[in-house]
């Protein structure tokens, strides 16, 4: 087998910048292997695949030294748009890559680009449409679809050109468990298939099973003791109440209470109305109903939303908030506590967010997939500071697919589907239910069974 992507000694910074975000990388993958790149958060694995399809330097004027071939050739030897066909990328963020309003739009947007026949794209879209099981939201508008589904959108524009490289930043970061998994038998069928060469970045290799051949690391890894189940800090008295609160179309009316210090897990199928759910509770979009304390926290899904200065210090400080050093230090922010929070990776914007919120001393935080790109590190110092939060009275409320990370977080699970509440239930109830697992797209954490014994 011949090599597809080939480093040699390649470093990379970006304009105006003197530290590297790469230094003296090599590695070869050949033609049909399924590899992923593995490495801390921020350590410069998306900015590696953007190198893969050309995206920089091409767009960043950023400096490349060594030797980087696609294909057999000096990738800068490729004219701009050359490689796009051969090389397709979904991206960390799938809102990035969308151009135009439907589903069927976006496709045929993408199909036009690579002059492909009017004739020939009704049946590409189809066909694409029916492999990745998205028939139904053929004509839906995308930005009213939830995270989860967008990510599969992005997959299938990927799909439609036919790539011989297909290049995935975390593609199941967004997925509900029952989702991820279908889409990691979906991806093997398919590599099978065409043959396809997969390059992807993942933090959740547990859901991958043995898809991967092999695994390139960036940076070496700290090793980081796995998390475990915290002791809850659920005090009696009720710090948040919703009462008949409802969002049209979807969001059908509902009601449900938190009390101080319990840390809440809202879980359910990709589009089940979770993020409507928090935004109709901080009143960003239409709603109807009450919901007390008005005065909430929230962390969106995504982060970049809330951005309003030229510096991550200045992004944590921004609200006035207390103990803005120790947010910094401890959530892995102070190597780029200068950098312009919209430059800095997808993991460290969500840090970024969430040290703001927590110096900001709100009493309720509701976080929107915290999780999301984050490596063991972050993620163990983002539960040790729910924990303490909630000790002192702080009550939270997480969307999160993570199964592991809600089983070891939640006192509480919300489950939601089609726009309804299922109801409240004690987080250890819900893992012995197999009716609710399945019904909600839900997989028990790895081991729970054991872990529970250990805590009898």
């Amino acid at each position: 087998m011949h090599d597809v992507i080939r480093f040699e000694n390649v470093s990379f910074s970006y304009p105006d910048e003197e530290q590297l975000v790469l230094e003296n990388v090599s590695l070869s993958i050949r033609r049909g292997e399924r590899v992923v790149i593995t490495g801390p958060s921020g350590c410069g694995k998306t900015t590696l695949l953007y190198l893969c399809n050309r995206l920089y330097p091409d767009n960043c004027d950023g400096v490349l030294t060594g030797s980087l071939e696609l294909f057999g050739k000096d990738s800068l030897s490729f004219i701009p748009g050359e490689i796009n066909h051969r090389v397709a990328t979904v991206f960390q963020d799938p809102d990035a890559q969308f151009c135009m309003q439907t589903v069927e739009e976006e496709l045929a947007f993408t199909l036009e680009n690579l002059h492909i026949r009017r004739e020939e794209m009704e049946n590409r879209i189809g066909e694409v449409l029916e492999l990745t099981d998205l028939s139904e939201y053929r004509h839906s508008v995308i930005q009213k679809l939830s995270g989860g589904q967008k990510q599969r959108i992005a997959t299938a524009c990927a799909l439609i050109m036919e790539p011989e490289v297909l290049l995935l930043d975390e593609p199941i970061a967004h997925l509900d468990p029952y989702t991820a998994q279908k889409y990691v038998q979906w991806l093997d069928q398919l590599q099978r298939k065409r043959k396809m060469t997969i390059v992807a970045i993942e933090h959740r290799l547990e859901l991958w099973g043995n898809f991967f051949d092999r695994s390139i690391p960036l940076n070496k890894t700290e090793e980081i003791a796995p998390l475990q189940k915290r002791k809850s800090s659920l005090q009696k008295d009720a710090s948040f109440m919703a009462n008949n609160v409802s969002a049209n179309p979807f969001l059908q009316e509902l009601s449900f209470s938190l009390n101080h210090g319990e840390v809440v897990v809202l879980a359910g199928p990709n589009g089940s109305g979770k993020s409507t759910l928090l935004k109709a509770l901080c009143r960003l979009i239409p709603s109807s109903g009450t919901v007390q304390p008005e005065r909430l926290g929230y962390v969106p899904q995504s982060p970049e939303f809330l951005f309003l200065t030229k510096s991550v210090r200045e992004e944590v400080a921004f609200g006035g908030g207390n103990d803005v050093d120790e947010m910094i230090t401890r959530l892995k922010l102070l190597p780029i506590s200068d950098a312009h929070p919209f430059a800095v990776s997808h993991g460290q914007k969500r840090r970024v967010a969430i040290a703001a919120m927590l110096s900001d001393g709100r009493d309720i935080i509701l976080m929107d997939e915290p999780t999301s790109g984050q490596d063991a590190a972050a993620l163990s110092e983002l539960f040790q500071l729910i924990d303490e939060r909630s000790k002192e009275g702080t009550t939270f409320l997480i969307v999160t697919h993570d199964m592991e990370f809600a089983y070891c977080i939640a006192d509480s699970i919300l489950l939601m589907n089609n726009g309804r509440l299922t109801g409240k239930f004690p987080a250890t109830e819900v893992w012995q239910n197999e009716d609710l697992l399945v019904e909600h797209h839900l997989v028990p954490p790895k081991g729970w069974m054991t872990r529970e014994a250990c805590f009898a």
